[in-house]
């Protein structure tokens, strides 16, 4: 979220902090993103020229999907590419669409501590099973769920505090046009 200089809410410096919390995740899941990719890529490489495919390629692979799924989401909630209410709030006046997003964080609120609570436990529960092929603890393999979880808390108490201070932070929403109506406007301004 950026904010003009006479638009900055109370909390800037939180906000900042969070925002490279944010592009850090960003960061991390994209790098695991193009490694899984690498991983797969030498398996097959190994399964079908060199006929001998390396034992660690599909659980490290899956490991990595693990962690990009979850910083991503926990990235998109804080951009607000979450599900929400986004039929209603074409329909509703700015005072119920308020509500309604605060809603929508609270539900996200309560989906990452559900994240955080049941990871947590699946970690505890696999922590003394070793992962054969990584030769790592089986809790790593739910690492990703607990820490997607308290990146989704972070950044929707984020949004909750920017929305209580009075930031504007749903006023650029408020002014986008459905998807529908945005793309025959595209197609409108196209010249042949």
């Amino acid at each position: 979220m950026t904010f003009s200089p006479e638009q900055r809410p109370p909390l800037s410096g939180v906000a900042r902090v969070i925002s490279r919390v944010s592009t850090a995740a960003l960061w991390i899941a994209g790098i695991g993103l193009v490694l899984m990719t690498a991983f797969v890529a030498w398996q097959v490489f190994g399964r079908y020229v060199l006929n001998r495919s390396p034992s660690w390629t599909e659980q490290g692979s899956v490991m990595l999907m693990s962690w990009f799924i979850f910083l991503g989401a926990a990235v998109g909630v804080r951009e607000n590419y979450h599900l929400g209410f986004d039929v209603l709030l074409y329909v509703l006046p700015k005072g119920g669409k308020r509500w309604l997003r605060m809603i929508s964080d609270l539900v996200a609120l309560a989906f990452g501590i559900g994240m955080i609570w049941y990871g947590s436990q699946l970690v505890a529960l696999t922590w003394g099973a070793t992962l054969p092929s990584l030769g790592i603890s089986g809790g790593w393999d739910y690492v990703p769920l607990v820490a997607g979880g308290a990146l989704i808390v972070l950044f929707t108490l984020e949004r909750i505090a920017l929305r209580l201070s009075g930031a504007p932070i749903d006023d650029a929403l408020d002014e986008l046009p459905p998807a529908e109506v945005a793309a025959e406007l595209d197609t409108a301004n196209v010249k042949v």
